[in-house]
């Protein structure tokens, strides 16, 4: 079902969703570099508010940058896109039961959906590579990890949730410096929330991640966690909404917006949700 593919490192992001829309499925991890990427999760217009909510007093996790309002499937973040047709692949949810798996979800988008947009820590990556931080899932052609989590997030209405984290192996010398290229990201996800043995975030198996792959690390390196966007999705799952739509795992919506650390021009200087007035 989730097909590998070459990521396509210099490719603009709306070449890159124009490929998407035609039907090429790979997680987006390497794709575009430089540019935000993000989750998406589409709720009927009654959750919004309280899904809202839930995002903002977990920013670490969900940090919200955009809410687009019922039946829309535009965004100010990227010019001419189409939420329903420009991410690699989508997931259908009924009841919180799993109902579908596909690249265009048109004919399923309904005038009440609203749409959350979420920050993506693959939007560091290239920062991190250019510290001369080693990806191991890219070197690998394969999705990252993530992992459920025993880490409790705050409730807000029927929405509860544990932390989904990524993770991205590397040696120790380098996990400083990790740490510091992403803590001035935070609508990227910002800084690691463990470094170390994963027992301690209540993962007992880092060969079997709950989305994505397993990725092998080197001799020596040590796993470090973010938190991971995946977590908004879990907490529509568990709310088992009678429907909803968000992306597959790792199959993101590329931006127009380039990725800087925040306080340099251009980027998101705070996480400051873009709400149009009457979306919700």
């Amino acid at each position: 079902m989730f097909t590998r593919q070459r990521p396509e490192a210099m490719v603009l992001p709306a070449d890159a969703r124009a490929r998407f829309r035609g039907g090429l499925v790979a997680p987006t991890s390497g794709w575009s570099k430089g540019y935000v990427q993000a989750n998406l999760v589409s709720v009927p217009r009654r959750h919004a508010v309280a899904l809202r909510r839930f995002a903002v007093r977990n920013p670490r996790a969900c940090p919200l940058l955009e809410i687009v309002g019922p039946g829309r499937f535009t965004t100010s973040l990227a010019e001419g896109v189409d939420l329903r047709r420009d991410l690699p692949a989508y997931l259908v949810w009924r009841n919180g039961s799993l109902v579908d798996w596909r690249t265009d979800a048109t004919s399923v988008w309904g005038d009440d959906l609203v749409t959350l947009l979420i920050g993506c820590s693959f939007t560091f990556e290239p920062l991190l590579e250019s510290e001369g931080i080693p990806l191991r899932h890219l070197e690998q052609g394969s999705n990252v990890p993530m992992y459920r989590t025993g880490l409790p997030c705050l409730s807000a209405g029927r929405f509860r949730s544990r932390i989904v984290v990524s993770m991205r192996p590397m040696p120790p010398h380098l996990v400083a410096r990790a740490a510091m290229v992403t803590a001035r990201m935070p609508y990227a996800h910002g800084l690691p929330v463990h470094v170390g043995g994963p027992a301690a975030l209540g993962i007992r198996d880092l060969g079997r991640p709950d989305f994505g792959d397993p990725v092998d690390p080197a001799p020596g390196d040590v796993p470090v966690f973010w938190a991971c966007g995946v977590t908004l999705q879990e907490a529509v799952v568990a709310a088992k909404l009678p429907f909803a739509i968000t992306h597959a795992p790792g199959h993101m919506l590329i931006t127009d917006r380039r990725a800087r650390p925040a306080g340099v021009g251009g980027g998101f200087a705070k996480v400051r949700p873009k709400v149009k007035r009457n979306v919700i």
